[in-house]
């Protein structure tokens, strides 16, 4: 028999919370805010049974209503199993970010083990003004095995306008190539790190190579992408931070 379970939150203006719902595996726990100030919330996703299993569907909706501050991450990384049905499982990430909002969305990695076939959807749709960083790790497989089947897309919409829109595909039955010299390189963890913001527009970053695993990617728009493959979760974690970090030192080195 296979799981269905959205869990739900709604952020408000001074660190309020005035939804914070769990179901099933998605539990959401209300944690101190490190980052953000005095009116900022946080809230960690703590799983509290395995999942997502073949047939399982799963789901994750956050509102970060206007002028709030919002960030999301999560106690241990998601691992994705094979179940006693067929059919693959599902993991639909919804989030909606208003007017001079802001949303860190930081959740752990996702692990793909042999057998498993999963199908993974993130929609954003953000306010003109709203910002976002976003993070989403990718391990293709728990140590000395083969990745299962897994296959994501992230879509960005801001201001009711397309931004960002990329599938990804891994594993078995995913497209011939995915795990060549020229997407992977023999790597087996992959990730990727979207900041949207409205204050870089006039000064969008320019395209680039950051070390030697990870590349930034200005979008059409207030915003780049940073992306990243490494041989594991720990050295891909570490890419994307000192990525990000350099990237931000740019943004605000002062002009020459």
């Amino acid at each position: 028999m296979s799981l269905r379970a959205t869990a739900r939150i709604v952020a408000a203006p001074g660190g309020r919370l005035p939804l914070l719902e769990s179901d099933g595996p998605l539990a959401l726990r209300r944690t101190r805010a490190v980052t953000g100030g005095p009116d900022a919330s946080r809230v960690t996703v703590v799983g509290a049974m395995s999942a997502p299993l073949g047939g399982d569907r799963l789901a994750i909706e956050a509102e970060v209503r206007d002028g709030a501050r919002l960030t999301v991450d999560a106690a241990a990384a998601t691992v994705a199993l094979p179940g006693r049905l067929a059919e693959p499982a599902s993991y639909d990430v919804r989030l909606t970010v208003g007017q001079d909002a802001e949303l860190h969305w930081l959740p752990e990695q996702l692990i793909s083990c042999r057998g498993s076939d999963l199908r993974m959807r993130t929609r954003v749709d953000l306010a003109p003004t709203a910002r976002l960083v976003l993070r989403e790790e990718q391990v293709l497989g728990r140590h000395g095995e083969p990745t299962g089947t897994l296959a994501t897309r992230l879509t960005v919409r801001r201001g009711g306008r397309l931004l960002f829109d990329q599938e990804l595909a891994y594993g078995p039955g995913a497209p011939g190539g995915w795990d060549s010299g020229a997407v992977l390189g023999g790597h087996r963890a992959v990730g990727q790190l979207l900041v949207v913001d409205a204050r870089t527009a006039d000064t969008p970053p320019p395209p680039r190579l950051l070390g030697e695993t990870a590349v930034l990617t200005p979008l059409v728009g207030p915003g780049y992408l940073i992306t990243a493959v490494a041989p594991d979760a720990r050295q891909l974690r570490a890419v994307l931070d000192a990525a990000l970090a350099e990237a931000r030192s740019r943004e605000t080195a002062p002009a020459a």
